[in-house]
């Protein structure tokens, strides 16, 4: 579990209070979810063979503040589709991050491309309802979760046609990733203490994640040449949010950086 005094400790607390104030019935929850049509496929989607591009539809960041607040969910997905993401990340915490579930949604509603549901998930109903809402995949923070607990939200996925974004941030957390069964593996480069950034960290991390999973490369992604650094060091993808937000032209930022990860 997390340490305590971090940016992440209080924001699990939040959804932990927000969990324990959720009556829904966990079983009528995953039958109204398979009664939904089963979302594309996001492993598929990014496991192409070059480096792919997940583009994030992102208002803010603890860390950073305001990034993008007029922010058009249906307008920049749109964007990001053309410039050739192969998958999209939507963040629905509302608390921290000002997302909603509604953006998901709306996104889903302009594109057909796969969709992360980018959150905190502390709670067997977070997972169902990323497929209600129309994900693909939802989010698993080790720091932030029991192996158990890991363990269980990986099978529900499963039954629910879900993939799993498993995060990472050192070597124990990629054990305990690889142990519970991950098939997709993300390599967050922001420090969980003060939110910093160390640009090296998922290139040091890489040669941990068999061939055989998925790896992606998270936070401080920002310039071309660090994505072909992250192509020649064979990461499956990379998952961008604040450079492309703040960009004032997604669709061409999202062109430069799907080239760049183009392995020839």
């Amino acid at each position: 579990m997390v340490a305590e005094g971090t940016y992440l400790e209080r924001i699990i607390a939040w959804h932990l209070e927000r969990a324990k104030a959720d009556v829904r019935r966990l079983d009528l929850l995953v039958e109204e979810a398979l009664a939904t049509m089963a979302p594309p496929s996001f492993s598929s989607a990014i496991g192409t063979g070059d480096l792919s591009l997940i583009a994030e539809c992102k208002r803010r960041s603890p860390s950073r503040g305001d990034l993008n607040v007029d922010l058009v969910p249906t307008q920049i997905a749109s964007a990001y589709r053309n410039g050739g993401a192969s998958a999209l990340s939507v963040l629905t915490d509302a608390e921290f991050f000002h997302g909603s579930a509604d953006d998901l949604i709306q996104v889903k509603s302009a594109v057909d491309i796969p969709i992360l549901r980018k959150d905190f998930t502390v709670d067997a109903r977070d997972v169902v309802d990323a497929r209600i809402m129309g994900a693909s995949a939802v989010l698993l923070i080790v720091a932030a979760l029991e192996r158990a607990q890991l363990v269980e939200y990986l099978a529900l996925a499963d039954e629910l046609s879900l993939d799993c974004l498993v995060e990472v941030h050192d070597e124990d957390e990629i054990e305990v990733a690889l142990g519970a069964g991950a098939k997709i593996i993300g390599i967050n480069q922001r420090n969980l203490h003060d939110f910093s950034i160390d640009r090296s960290l998922a290139s040091s991390l890489r040669h941990m994640i068999p061939a055989q999973v998925l790896s992606v490369a998270e936070s401080g992604i920002i310039e071309v040449e660090q994505l072909e650094k992250l192509a020649h060091d064979n990461f499956s993808a990379v998952l961008v949010g604040e450079a492309l937000v703040t960009s004032g032209d997604p669709e061409g930022q999202c062109r430069r950086f799907v080239s760049a990860g183009t392995r020839r």
